[in-house]
């Protein structure tokens, strides 16, 4: 089982940009895709972006694509995730999670087996 911590959390201005990182331990981190969840207060936790093992493939929630971005260094065993345009409703904890179908980028919570503890992402208007 791989070990995912993240950070880079933190409280910033509408139409700013923020950098996420998640570094991951204990398996090969090329065996798995990677992936960004978020939970806004008083909602369900939802997809934000995914990516394949090679980079070769990534997805993205509709209400995040084309601000957000999400990459992977292999060589460091970590993957990131890029936020711009932030908006209020961005606000949210950001969850890392990693899911042995490497060669997709998976969009449900249930393909993924491995969770980060989350970082908080405050975005005021």
């Amino acid at each position: 089982q791989v070990q995912v911590v993240e950070s880079g959390g933190g409280l910033v201005q509408a139409g700013g940009s923020l950098n996420l990182s998640c570094a991951a331990s204990g398996r090969t981190f090329t065996s798995y895709a990677m992936g960004w969840f978020r939970q806004g207060p008083g909602k369900e936790r939802e997809f934000v972006a995914a990516m394949s093992w090679s980079g070769s493939f990534r997805n993205y929630g509709d209400s995040v694509r084309g601000r957000f971005s999400i990459s992977r260094d292999n060589a460091k065993n970590t993957v990131y995730l890029r936020m711009n345009d932030l908006m209020p409703e961005d606000t949210a904890a950001y969850y890392c999670a990693a899911s042995p179908l490497r060669f997709a980028a998976p969009m449900s919570r249930s393909d993924f087996t491995s969770w980060g503890q989350g970082t908080q992402v405050t975005v005021s208007s």
